[in-house]
């Protein structure tokens, strides 16, 4: 399927809700829920919200840019990281805050750039994944999202593991997987 305008528009319509949507399922919720994670080396729901706020400072729109000037250069490798060193400390409404003003300027930021009549089909180059195109990476980034609120929904299941008693079997999201990463 090629991407298109139309998918711009839903594709939109998603990027826009998701900030919302982690502000209900997680503003005023104790910490015990939004810092618990999966084990070593594996992300919390706070995690997982300050990852996407830093991600709209270092990531998307950047690598929209790289493209939109005419694709040449490899993007920049993203430090999934990095979130840790401004949000440490911080509550997360906070972090829910900076990722929601992050989201909305930076969907205004690709409108512009976009422009009338966006070609979707404009080349660039992933450091890793090799060439790509623009409507790959809006895609992309629209599935990282939606990745990460399944990701935040599991986290939270996992708190009521044991609780379900003999549910769990019919729970999936209760399952573990063999590497549930960031």
């Amino acid at each position: 399927m090629s991407f298109e305008e139309s998918h711009w528009k839903d594709a939109r319509e998603i990027l826009a809700r998701v900030p919302d949507t982690l502000v209900a399922l997680l503003g005023d919720l104790p910490d015990g829920w939004v810092r618990s994670d999966e084990g070593p080396d594996t992300f919390s729901s706070f995690d997982v919200v300050a990852h996407l706020a830093d991600l709209e400072s270092t990531d998307w729109v950047s690598r929209i840019r790289v493209i939109l000037e005419g694709g040449e250069k490899p993007f920049e490798p993203v430090d999934r990281f990095a979130f840790r060193e401004w949000s440490e400390g911080l509550p997360l409404e906070d972090v829910l805050a900076v990722f929601g003003e992050r989201r909305q300027e930076n969907l205004r930021t690709v409108d512009s750039l976009l422009g009338e009549a966006p070609d979707f089909s404009r080349p660039g180059l992933h450091p890793a994944l090799g060439p790509v195109d623009l409507g790959q990476l809006i895609s992309a980034w629209v599935v990282h999202d939606l990745t990460h609120v399944a990701q935040i929904a599991r986290v939270l299941s996992k708190r009521y593991r044991t609780a379900v008693g003999p549910w769990a079997d019919y729970l999936t999201v209760l399952h573990d997987r063999e590497n549930p990463g960031s």
